[in-house]
């Protein structure tokens, strides 16, 4: 029996995914999405981390790491983390601007920087 929009069940399912292959990146950054909705972030940072880890050349892990980092409220690390991940090719202007996740960073000049560089050109 399927449970629609149950997170506590999907946290279970994929949490019991990752006991059986703990390096399944794919369903590391599942989880890590899911334990920040449901404001577990530490769980998420976790994750995050363990992503970066296994994926070093990932954009996007970096970016997601950027954010679990902020919302712990560790600036100069979330910003380190979002470095990299401009640096290796993220470049969704539009989401960095507007992502909730960041908006510790917002005022930051390295966030209005990094921004800056990514800001389409007219």
């Amino acid at each position: 029996m399927s449970r629609p929009n149950d997170p506590e069940f999907e946290i279970r399912f994929f949490e019991s995914v990752l006991k059986r292959d703990a390096t399944y990146t794919d369903v590391i950054e599942i989880l890590g999405g899911l334990y920040t909705k449901q404001g577990r972030i530490v769980d998420g940072l976790k994750m995050d981390r363990r992503l970066v880890r296994l994926r070093p050349s990932n954009a996007t892990a970096h970016y997601n790491l950027a954010c679990s980092l902020a919302l712990v409220k560790r600036k100069a690390d979330a910003l380190r983390a979002l470095r990299e991940a401009v640096k290796l090719g993220y470049n969704d202007f539009d989401w960095m601007q507007q992502d909730p996740d960041l908006d510790g960073l917002k005022d930051h000049p390295e966030f209005v920087a990094l921004l800056n560089q990514l800001k389409p050109q007219s």
